[in-house]
């Protein structure tokens, strides 16, 4: 029998199957629309931007870096150039396991651990998503051997980059300097734009003075790629512009003579043109193999140029300074002919010491027992040191200081090329202002003789010796002659003008017999020569003797030797090279120091037109 609450039940449940079904239509329609909404904002309002986000996942926007500039010689012998090179680099973003990755490659080619030591420091100094090379200069049958294993390494392949050669290697390694990977600081002060793509910027030398017209501007391609990222199209491309090429004054053959015939000696030289300014040879030696640089240098090799006791990185050229010792005379000379403190014919006496009014200390001369009654001229040919005693101590050394500091002692040439040091010329104030001392009598007459506080480079002496050559006018020095073929032009002249003119010439006869006179101290090197050489000899002391001690060069150590400088110009009547030489624990300037300079001069005035 059924009651009624059996038929209600029914009922109920009819109706609650009704009301759930029409809810979950609701539902479905509801959701239904919501798709459609959907679709429609994206097809619709969002089409662009999802169509460039697919776009993006198979085209690649790239920078091209562009080829650097050349570096010629004055004859249009290459001195830096580009050269074919393929490179074995890693994105490290695409790689899973770059550890392993690395040993597998290791297998596959020979990669040294200082070549991983140096991927890691690069990987540390660039950007996400940076190809970052991990071996370069591979040889044809090692990217062959790659090519056939490419697809087992994802996020790794070998690119072709120019690769910065210098023919000249050790020549060259100061003036022309090398070019190395960029670096963190260097990332900061850079354009990010235009470097994008370049790994390499000027480091040292013209590389680095010339690097906004040696680097060019960056160009762009985009390319289809493959899912795994190989290129199978390009799409747009944008050129690079290459960097300008550069011709430098300098001569290579002459910059090769003047290297060799320093020997085994370190020291530097430089060859200045009296008539234009340009430096024909500029040298520090020893140099280095700039290539181990542009190669990237392995931290073995590194160390080895950091630590070696002729610090062979160092530019003695512009940055080694100097006492001028007794190259300095004939400066000194002039200036008291200008003053009036002494004249042409005037004599000194000089017993083989000097001493102050008052005083016991006694200030020798290099000749024992002096050079006797001796004026302006003989001082200079046979370098009297008590002659240049008494001149410093009646001139003074603010007027020594005034009147040197025309010639550019105590100031850069202006050289264009980075990082030369002013030297250091004395005076009262600066000794005051920088030691906070008073100046003493017995200072100025050891800067009399280009000692004590007088400190040089071997540029600034050479840029003298022009000025001296040209009585009184010169060109700054200049290294750079053309950027393309665009002559870069000569920097103002220096104009030195005297009371009395005719006093150029009585210091220029003085020095011609330092070189021709049978008592001149750089005799030696005028037999056979053709010209007439203008010179003076120099020693600097590294180390200060004692009033009672001797100076013994047979037991000397060999660091704690002289100097040995030598200043000249040919011919006299009309110069065209000017010379500084400086030999590093050389002994004498007229042994060794001039001799260099007589093989300069061969070469430049033999094959000058």
């Amino acid at each position: 029998m059924k009651t009624s609450f059996d038929l209600k039940s029914s009922a109920q449940e009819n109706r609650l199957f009704l009301s759930r079904s029409i809810a979950l239509i609701i539902f479905v329609l509801l959701l239904l629309l919501s798709l459609i909404a959907r679709l429609a904002y994206l097809q619709i309002q969002t089409h662009d931007k999802y169509a460039n986000l697919a776009l993006n996942n198979r085209v690649k926007l790239s920078a091209i870096s562009p080829i650097r500039g050349l570096i010629y010689d004055a004859s249009g012998r290459v001195l830096a150039e580009n050269i074919p090179s393929y490179s074995l680099e890693l994105i490290p973003e695409q790689i899973e396991d770059l550890d392993a990755t690395i040993k597998q490659l290791s297998a596959l080619l020979p990669i040294s651990a200082s070549e991983i030591k140096l991927f890691e420091r690069h990987r540390k100094q660039q950007k996400r998503f940076a190809s970052i090379p991990l071996r370069n200069r591979l040889n044809e049958t090692e990217v062959a051997l790659f090519a056939a294993k490419r697809h087992l390494f994802p996020g790794v392949d070998i690119q072709a980059n120019p690769l910065r050669h210098y023919p000249f290697a050790e020549l060259t390694s100061h003036v022309v300097g090398y070019v190395a990977a960029i670096n963190e600081e260097e990332l900061k002060r850079i354009d990010p734009v235009n470097y994008r793509g370049s790994r390499f910027i000027g480091k040292t030398g013209i590389e680095k003075t010339f690097e906004h017209e040696l680097h060019g501007s960056v160009g762009y391609q985009q390319t289809e790629n493959t899912a795994q990222g190989r290129s199978i199209k390009v799409l747009t491309y944008a050129p690079p512009l290459s960097g300008n090429n550069l011709t430098l004054n300098i001569d290579i053959s002459l910059q090769k003579i003047a290297y060799d015939a320093l020997g085994d000696y370190t020291g530097a030289i430089v060859a200045i043109d009296t008539q234009t300014g340009a430096v024909r040879a500029i040298v520090s030696k020893p140099g280095f193999d700039n290539n181990l640089f542009a190669q990237g240098i392995n931290q073995v090799s590194y160390d080895a140029l950091q630590h070696s006791l002729k610090r062979p990185l160092f530019n003695r050229s512009l940055r080694g300074q100097y006492p001028p010792g007794s190259t300095l005379k004939p400066f000194l000379a002039l200036a008291g002919l200008d003053y009036g403190v002494v004249k042409p014919s005037e004599r000194v006496m000089c017993p083989g010491f000097y001493q102050l009014p008052k005083q016991t200390h006694k200030y020798r001369d290099w000749k024992k027992n002096g050079h006797g009654l001796i004026d302006i001229h003989d001082s200079i040919v046979q370098s009297c040191d008590v002659y240049y005693y008494t001149l410093a101590h009646e001139l003074e050394i603010d007027r020594m200081h005034h009147f040197l500091s025309r010639f550019g002692f105590g100031k850069r040439t202006g050289i264009d090329l980075n990082d030369e040091v002013s030297g250091l010329l004395p005076s009262r104030g600066w000794k005051k202002n920088s030691r906070k001392k008073s100046w003493y009598p017995g200072e100025t007459l050891i800067a009399g003789i280009g000692q004590g506080f007088n400190l040089t480079t071997p540029l600034q002496l050479a840029h003298a010796t022009a000025m001296l050559a040209n009585k009184g006018s010169a060109y700054r020095p200049s290294l750079v002659a053309k950027i393309d073929d665009t002559l870069v032009p000569a920097k103002p002249k220096l104009e030195i003008k005297l009371n009395d003119e005719a006093h150029w010439n009585t210091i220029i006869h003085a020095m011609s017999d330092v070189v021709n006179s049978a008592r001149g101290t750089a005799r030696l090197i005028s037999k056979g020569a053709a010209y007439i050489i203008a010179g003076k000899t120099g020693t600097a002391q590294v180390f200060s003797i004692k009033q009672d001690e001797k100076y013994d060069e047979e037991n000397v150590r060999e660091h704690l030797k002289d100097h040995a400088l030598f200043i000249a110009f040919a011919p006299v009547k009309e110069p065209q090279l000017a010379i500084a030489v400086i030999v590093e624990n050389g002994g004498h300037g007229g042994s060794v120091a001039a001799p260099i300079a007589r093989a300069i001069f061969d070469h430049y005035i033999k094959t000058s037109p």
